[in-house]
């Protein structure tokens, strides 16, 4: 190469934007056509070395029969390290969790998605837990692991902010963490973690818990601030905004600046989560519909949420809520609603949680469930197997891919 076409071609380089360089070097530049799912990671055991004991397994310090806080049972058959707990099943063997704190968790969580299809999840970071040093650590622990596990099985990967439990002035411990997250893994640059989720030509940051009406600390103000931080920094930004975001009314503050806030964003997933049922989502479903039209007008990208189900007695008691799963057919039924809306990507919750008993991934079945007292723990349909719901996921990846001949019907395993 001649000396004037090297300095002809560096200065070129050097006016090409950091985000369009690094869209290049990303396996996922769009969150558009993929199916992604919500990671807690929040499961900690005694023994696992993060000293945090059975962190949400527990119910009010307490993990042992009529005392706990989850609702589903895990399926620890294929974990390489599991921890005994006080429960026993009927036969009187002990029964075993998973630590999310362990890397050979992460790393079979990873496996399980790209087995099964799940295109890849979002990394939640609680503010009330990266407050606290202890919590922190656990998250670093557990991102540290993911990050690794989806560059190792390709999935897309993706940093999730809940600012669930955060104070006034907080908004800063958010932008600080992320700023140490890409010193760490040089999320603007693109170079460390090919599979990082990038929008509109930009490493992707999601930022949960925006104008919810339930009596939040903190409000518009310290949201924006961290939206208005994170696109300065050069990130897309997705929010996770309420349900009735549109019209402000029910679990939505009405405030014009929400709109506002919105439409300075990249993306938004309304948070559907406990809201319609088997028998009423036929009434729910046309609202996904006005939501994507008010978006496109806006030129805001939506993303519509599905979960396979609902039930959190165990943490609120025999009486609390819960939706059926109905063999997979209730998820499936918001799957083909959100494709028939005209939706490009979708949000499931959750891959692992089983406190509120959302989780997708493996968990034991009916009758393979250890005993509770009188609560019990409630399992996955016995006639489908502990991985129905991630093959199910797999089967909405398809189809938001463009591939298979899918309809509204639940698709039959073969």
């Amino acid at each position: 190469m001649t000396l004037r076409r090297f300095l002809t071609t560096f200065v070129l380089l050097a006016f090409i934007p950091v985000s369009l360089t690094a869209q290049r070097k990303t396996r996922y530049p769009s969150y558009k056509g993929l199916v992604m799912a919500g990671y807690q990671g929040w499961f900690n055991t005694p023994g696992d070395s993060a000293g945090r004991g059975w962190y949400h397994y527990q119910h009010r310090g307490t993990f042992a029969p009529g005392s706990c806080e989850i609702d589903f049972w895990p399926d620890v058959s294929e974990y390489k390290i599991t921890y005994p707990t006080p429960f026993k099943y009927a036969d009187g063997s002990p029964a075993a969790v998973f630590s999310a704190h362990d890397k050979s968790t992460v790393d079979l969580h990873f496996k399980w998605m790209k087995e099964y299809g799940l295109d890849g999840v979002f990394m939640q970071r609680f503010v009330a837990e990266i407050r606290n040093p202890g919590g922190k650590k656990h998250f670093n622990t557990v991102l540290s692991n993911a990050m690794q596990a989806a560059g190792k099985y390709d999935r897309a990967i993706c940093i999730m902010y809940d600012l669930s439990g955060m104070r006034p002035g907080e908004e800063q411990t958010v932008l600080k963490d992320i700023d140490e997250l890409n010193e760490q893994y040089g999320l603007l640059k693109g170079k460390k973690v090919p599979t990082y989720l990038h929008h509109n030509n930009k490493p992707l940051v999601v930022v949960w818990g925006i104008g919810f009406n339930d009596r939040r600390a903190y409000g518009l103000t310290e949201s924006a601030t961290i939206v208005n931080g994170l696109k300065e920094r050069g990130y897309s930004v997705m929010l996770g905004v309420p349900t009735y975001w549109r019209e402000g009314k029910q679990d939505c503050i009405s405030d014009p600046q929400l709109h506002d806030l919105i439409k300075r964003s990249d993306i938004i997933m309304p948070w559907f989560v406990g809201r319609y049922n088997g028998r009423s989502y036929d009434q729910f479903k046309d609202l996904i519909a006005a939501d994507v039209a008010w978006c496109k007008e806006a030129q805001v990208d939506y993303a519509p949420l599905a979960f396979p189900g609902f039930s959190w007695k165990n943490m609120n008691g025999p009486k609390a809520n819960s939706i059926p799963r109905e063999q997979g057919n209730f998820f499936w039924r918001q799957v083909a609603a959100a494709k028939k809306a005209g939706a490009q990507m979708l949000y499931v919750a959750m891959f692992d949680e089983v406190n509120e008993g959302t989780a997708i991934f493996k968990c034991a079945t009916a009758s393979h469930l250890p005993l509770n007292g009188e609560t019990g723990f409630v399992g996955v349909e016995d006639n489908l197997g502990s991985d129905f719901y991630l093959w199910l996921t797999g089967q909405a990846a398809n189809w938001f891919h463009g591939k298979g001949n899918y309809s509204e019907s639940i698709p039959v395993r073969k």
